[in-house]
């Protein structure tokens, strides 16, 4: 989408206007740059990335580390320079961030919200940190995001797909590249009604936990408004590993369709159980019975195997993308590392240059500086086409996909086509939509920690 039609549509966030003109913003103002937590005195700056190493989501956070290893090489001038050479900004430079060398320390969220703020925590108060960014949850990315806003550091969200973390728990110091679940809800519903027709009757099996729930909320609003029936909806643990006790209700049901609203590996124990039951094979109601995985990612696809075979999903990213963004990243990331990377990998890489460009741009790591440069930015040849963070709400908004897993693959890593590039314009929402908080959220004010 083009800055004109961006604007025209009253998204980026616009000066106000005084008698003397349009008021400069708040990084080029001197009392933006004083004062602020763990500003960098030496030669050196520390950006902490806090990812799973371990639980459910832990093969995410392994390559969401990969690749922001592979960001702060290319930021200190290393490598290639993968998307320094794409990104429509040329504020960076290869000379770290603001001739800063870029140091990071790590921390494991454990997929657990207590131990990823302890994790944010120490990064802040004993490494000194500047800025913390990672995920694979989005209960851990809302619990880091609200610790962030408190201590007044930025936060760069990772993998997150819940509504809520730019939604009702937004914060004026986070900031989401990753797509939401209504977007998920909004690309899938046209591609679902195509294929499987709009008279369908559907199971949900929901992670219990936030992104779970505004996942279900999102693909049931989506589906029920094109005709689909909700027969039944029950939560699952994040800590389960056999599914059988959850799909025997669905066999018992007049449901033909099951979504399951899992990620990780989560989905792939679920879909494994489904597979197992006959599900794939039932027909019911005079349909074939049908599996839909709201969100996809191609480790999931991987740790499934033949079982993703036509499941549709959604995705945030993809490595087969023929843009010139993604083949530069795809080309470093597999140089590196002997493999494509996952979208995880892709929109943590992204948040990372896009923290450090906002710094080079603001002239200043002061975290309301570094917001004020972000918000309303717009930005390209970063994998999505044409992206805006809107000031309103630090949600970026770019194209979607709609995938389903290859029917023939060529290798071990060619398990997803693309079948639908969603325009940015069917995924797009006003900041106060009910299932973003309505009026009541806000995103508060930016704290600098000082």
């Amino acid at each position: 989408m083009s800055k004109s039609n961006f604007t025209r549509r009253g998204l980026l966030k616009t000066g106000a206007a005084t008698g003397a003109g349009l008021a400069l913003p708040t990084y080029l103002s001197a009392a933006a740059h004083e004062g602020y937590l763990n500003a960098p005195t030496g030669s050196t700056v520390t950006l902490g990335f806090n990812v799973p190493q371990s639980g459910p989501y832990a093969d995410e956070g392994a390559d969401e580390l990969r690749a922001y290893e592979l960001a702060v090489e290319h930021l200190n001038g290393g490598g290639d320079g993968g998307m320094l050479n794409t990104f429509s900004s040329k504020a960076l430079q290869g000379n770290g961030i603001l001739g800063k060398k870029v140091e990071y320390v790590t921390g494991d969220t454990q997929t657990k919200s207590d131990a990823a703020r302890a994790s944010a925590k120490s990064m802040i108060e004993k490494d000194g940190a500047i800025m913390i960014t990672g995920g694979s949850s989005s209960g851990v990315a809302v619990a880091v995001q609200a610790l962030c806003q408190e201590a007044g550091i930025i936060f760069m969200a990772g993998l997150t797909h819940s509504n809520d973390t730019t939604g009702k728990d937004r914060k004026a110091n986070g900031f989401r590249h990753f797509f939401n679940s209504y977007m998920s809800g909004a690309a899938l519903a046209p591609v679902l009604a195509s294929n499987y027709g709009t008279d369908r009757k559907a199971y949900h099996l929901t992670a219990d936990y936030n992104w779970g729930y505004t996942t279900e909320e999102a693909v049931r609003a989506s589906t029920e408004a094109m005709g689909w029936e909700t027969v039944a909806a029950v939560k699952t643990p994040l800590t389960q590993t056999d599914f059988s006790a959850y799909i025997t209700p669905v066999l018992q049901s007049d449901a033909d369709v099951l979504v399951l609203n899992h990620y990780g590996g989560n989905m792939v124990n679920s879909l494994t159980n489904a597979v197992q039951f006959g599900l794939r094979e039932k027909m019911v109601n005079g349909k074939q019975f049908e599996i839909v995985v709201p969100l996809y990612s191609r480790l999931m696809a991987k740790g499934a195997g033949e079982n993703v075979k036509g499941i549709f999903g959604s995705t945030n990213w993809h490595w087969s993308l023929q843009d010139e963004g993604s083949q530069a990243f795809v080309k470093s990331f597999g140089t590196k590392y002997g493999f494509p990377p996952s979208q995880a990998a892709h929109t943590c890489y992204v948040q990372a240059l896009l923290y450090a460009d906002a710094v080079e741009r603001a002239g200043s790591f002061a975290p309301c500086a570094v917001a004020e440069a972000l918000e309303g930015f717009e930005f390209d040849g970063m994998g999505n086409g044409p992206t805006l963070y809107r000031a309103e709400d630090h949600q970026c908004f770019k194209d979607v996909l709609v995938v389903k897993g290859k029917e023939n693959p060529t290798s071990e890593f060619d398990l997803l086509e693309i079948v639908e590039v969603t325009p940015v314009d069917q995924v797009m929402y006003a900041p106060d939509h009910p299932q973003m908080g309505g009026a009541e959220a806000s995103l508060g004010t930016c704290n600098n920690g000082a």
